[in-house]
Protein backbone atom coordinates (compact mmCIF):
# COMPACT_ATOMS: atom_id res chain seq x y z
CA UNK A 1 0.00 0.00 0.00
CA UNK A 2 1.62 3.63 -1.30
CA UNK A 3 1.66 6.62 1.12
CA UNK A 4 0.23 9.55 -0.86
CA UNK A 5 2.22 13.46 -0.44
CA UNK A 6 -1.48 14.74 1.32
CA UNK A 7 -1.35 11.62 3.91
CA UNK A 8 2.46 12.44 4.55
CA UNK A 9 1.53 16.14 5.08
CA UNK A 10 -1.49 15.44 7.27
CA UNK A 11 0.48 12.80 9.07
CA UNK A 12 3.24 15.22 9.85
CA UNK A 13 0.95 18.55 10.40
CA UNK A 14 -0.40 16.86 12.75
CA UNK A 15 2.54 15.81 14.59
CA UNK A 16 3.71 19.38 14.82
CA UNK A 17 2.12 21.67 17.55
CA UNK A 18 2.06 25.56 17.72
CA UNK A 19 4.47 26.81 20.37
CA UNK A 20 3.48 30.12 21.34
CA UNK A 21 6.48 32.07 22.73
CA UNK A 22 5.84 34.70 25.06
CA UNK A 23 4.59 37.76 23.96
CA UNK A 24 6.86 41.01 23.37
CA UNK A 25 4.56 44.25 23.99
CA UNK A 26 8.41 46.21 23.04
CA UNK A 27 8.39 44.24 19.40
CA UNK A 28 5.12 42.77 18.35
CA UNK A 29 5.75 42.56 14.63
CA UNK A 30 8.69 40.15 15.84
CA UNK A 31 5.96 38.07 18.15
CA UNK A 32 4.12 37.65 15.07
CA UNK A 33 6.63 36.82 12.67
CA UNK A 34 7.37 33.95 14.98
CA UNK A 35 3.72 33.13 15.15
CA UNK A 36 3.69 33.14 11.80
CA UNK A 37 6.11 31.06 11.32
CA UNK A 38 4.61 28.46 13.84
CA UNK A 39 1.37 28.21 11.95
CA UNK A 40 3.41 27.73 9.00
CA UNK A 41 5.08 25.22 11.06
CA UNK A 42 2.21 23.12 11.99
CA UNK A 43 0.28 23.70 8.48
CA UNK A 44 -2.52 26.03 10.09
CA UNK A 45 -3.91 28.23 7.21
CA UNK A 46 -6.84 29.41 8.13
CA UNK A 47 -7.73 32.99 9.79
CA UNK A 48 -10.34 31.79 12.16
CA UNK A 49 -7.72 28.97 13.80
CA UNK A 50 -4.75 31.63 13.68
CA UNK A 51 -6.88 34.31 15.62
CA UNK A 52 -8.32 31.92 18.51
CA UNK A 53 -4.63 31.00 18.92
CA UNK A 54 -3.69 34.61 19.36
CA UNK A 55 -6.82 36.00 21.26
CA UNK A 56 -6.24 32.43 23.71
CA UNK A 57 -2.75 32.89 24.25
CA UNK A 58 -2.76 36.84 24.61
CA UNK A 59 -2.05 38.41 28.18
CA UNK A 60 -5.09 39.84 29.84
CA UNK A 61 -3.20 43.55 29.83
CA UNK A 62 -2.46 43.14 26.22
CA UNK A 63 -5.89 41.74 25.33
CA UNK A 64 -6.95 45.14 26.53
CA UNK A 65 -5.54 47.15 24.12
CA UNK A 66 -7.54 45.93 21.49
CA UNK A 67 -10.52 44.70 23.34
CA UNK A 68 -12.53 46.53 20.46
CA UNK A 69 -11.72 43.81 18.29
CA UNK A 70 -11.20 41.00 20.53
CA UNK A 71 -15.34 41.49 21.69
CA UNK A 72 -16.54 42.63 18.03
CA UNK A 73 -14.22 40.86 15.48
CA UNK A 74 -14.60 41.47 11.81
CA UNK A 75 -16.53 39.10 9.87
CA UNK A 76 -13.28 38.01 7.52
CA UNK A 77 -9.81 38.51 7.95
CA UNK A 78 -10.27 38.51 12.09
CA UNK A 79 -6.35 37.67 12.49
CA UNK A 80 -4.99 40.10 9.96
CA UNK A 81 -7.21 42.65 11.69
CA UNK A 82 -6.04 41.81 15.59
CA UNK A 83 -2.58 41.47 14.02
CA UNK A 84 -2.26 44.97 12.44
CA UNK A 85 -3.86 46.51 15.43
CA UNK A 86 -1.97 45.33 17.47
CA UNK A 87 1.39 45.91 16.14
CA UNK A 88 -0.05 49.45 14.97
CA UNK A 89 -1.05 50.07 18.71
CA UNK A 90 1.49 49.10 20.74
CA UNK A 91 4.84 50.00 18.00
CA UNK A 92 6.26 53.50 19.17
CA UNK A 93 5.40 56.17 16.75
CA UNK A 94 8.58 57.15 14.39
CA UNK A 95 8.56 60.53 16.32
CA UNK A 96 9.05 58.26 19.61
CA UNK A 97 11.83 56.22 17.78
CA UNK A 98 13.39 59.29 16.30
CA UNK A 99 13.80 60.90 20.07
CA UNK A 100 14.77 57.60 21.53
CA UNK A 101 17.41 57.58 18.59
CA UNK A 102 18.55 61.10 19.61
CA UNK A 103 18.71 61.19 22.95
CA UNK A 104 18.65 58.00 24.99
CA UNK A 105 19.60 55.13 23.73
CA UNK A 106 23.39 54.60 24.94
CA UNK A 107 25.83 51.31 24.58
CA UNK A 108 25.12 49.51 27.57
CA UNK A 109 26.33 45.82 27.88
CA UNK A 110 25.68 45.54 24.14
CA UNK A 111 28.31 44.56 21.64
CA UNK A 112 28.58 47.66 19.29
CA UNK A 113 27.36 45.90 15.87
CA UNK A 114 24.52 44.94 18.76
CA UNK A 115 24.10 48.60 19.64
CA UNK A 116 24.23 49.40 15.56
CA UNK A 117 21.60 47.20 14.66
CA UNK A 118 19.58 48.36 17.65
CA UNK A 119 19.89 52.02 16.48
CA UNK A 120 19.54 50.81 12.63
CA UNK A 121 15.77 49.40 14.09
CA UNK A 122 14.94 52.56 15.66
CA UNK A 123 16.62 54.95 12.93
CA UNK A 124 13.81 53.21 10.16
CA UNK A 125 14.13 54.01 6.97
CA UNK A 126 15.64 56.94 4.70
CA UNK A 127 18.15 57.96 7.70
CA UNK A 128 21.46 58.86 6.17
CA UNK A 129 24.50 56.89 7.21
CA UNK A 130 26.27 59.57 7.65
CA UNK A 131 23.66 60.88 10.48
CA UNK A 132 23.56 57.18 11.63
CA UNK A 133 27.57 56.62 11.99
CA UNK A 134 27.67 60.11 13.66
CA UNK A 135 24.88 59.21 16.75
CA UNK A 136 26.62 55.70 16.62
CA UNK A 137 30.14 56.40 16.42
CA UNK A 138 29.37 59.21 19.44
CA UNK A 139 27.82 56.59 22.07
CA UNK A 140 31.08 54.51 21.80
CA UNK A 141 33.89 54.35 24.38
CA UNK A 142 36.48 57.10 23.97
CA UNK A 143 39.01 54.63 22.42
CA UNK A 144 36.82 53.14 20.21
CA UNK A 145 35.49 56.27 18.83
CA UNK A 146 39.32 57.01 17.90
CA UNK A 147 39.56 53.85 15.77
CA UNK A 148 36.45 54.17 14.40
CA UNK A 149 37.12 57.62 13.36
CA UNK A 150 40.03 56.33 11.32
CA UNK A 151 38.54 54.39 9.04
CA UNK A 152 36.28 56.64 7.17
CA UNK A 153 36.45 54.34 4.18
CA UNK A 154 34.71 51.21 5.66
CA UNK A 155 30.76 51.38 5.76
CA UNK A 156 28.80 51.20 8.69
CA UNK A 157 28.37 46.99 9.02
CA UNK A 158 32.51 46.48 8.87
CA UNK A 159 33.19 49.26 11.30
CA UNK A 160 30.67 47.23 13.43
CA UNK A 161 32.57 44.20 12.96
CA UNK A 162 35.86 46.19 13.94
CA UNK A 163 34.29 47.47 17.07
CA UNK A 164 32.98 44.71 18.30
CA UNK A 165 36.74 43.06 17.75
CA UNK A 166 38.14 46.72 19.97
CA UNK A 167 35.59 45.63 22.21
CA UNK A 168 36.97 42.18 23.24
CA UNK A 169 40.34 43.62 23.16
CA UNK A 170 39.68 46.57 25.12
CA UNK A 171 37.20 44.30 27.23
CA UNK A 172 35.49 46.52 30.62
CA UNK A 173 38.16 48.46 31.48
CA UNK A 174 37.49 50.79 28.73
CA UNK A 175 35.30 54.08 30.05
CA UNK A 176 32.59 55.21 27.95
CA UNK A 177 31.97 58.65 27.04
CA UNK A 178 30.85 61.18 29.67
CA UNK A 179 27.74 61.93 29.47
CA UNK A 180 26.88 64.69 27.07
CA UNK A 181 23.50 66.36 25.53
CA UNK A 182 21.50 65.39 22.93
CA UNK A 183 22.38 65.45 19.22
CA UNK A 184 21.83 68.46 17.20
CA UNK A 185 21.10 67.27 13.39
CA UNK A 186 20.41 70.91 12.20
CA UNK A 187 23.54 71.99 14.18
CA UNK A 188 26.11 69.38 15.04
CA UNK A 189 28.79 70.72 17.91
CA UNK A 190 25.64 72.79 19.08
CA UNK A 191 24.00 71.38 21.98
CA UNK A 192 19.87 71.06 21.60
CA UNK A 193 18.07 72.93 24.32
CA UNK A 194 16.46 71.25 27.01
CA UNK A 195 13.00 69.54 26.19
Amino acid sequence: MSTSKADVESAESCRVGVRVPPFYPEKPALWFAQMDAQFALANIKTDETKYYYVTGHLDPKYADVVEDIITNPPATDKYEKLKAELIKRLSASREEKVKQLLMHEELGDRKPSQFYRHLLNLAGPGVPEEFLRTIWTSRLPAGTQTIVASQSKLDLAELAELADRIHVIAGPAQEPTPNRQPYNALHPGVACPPL
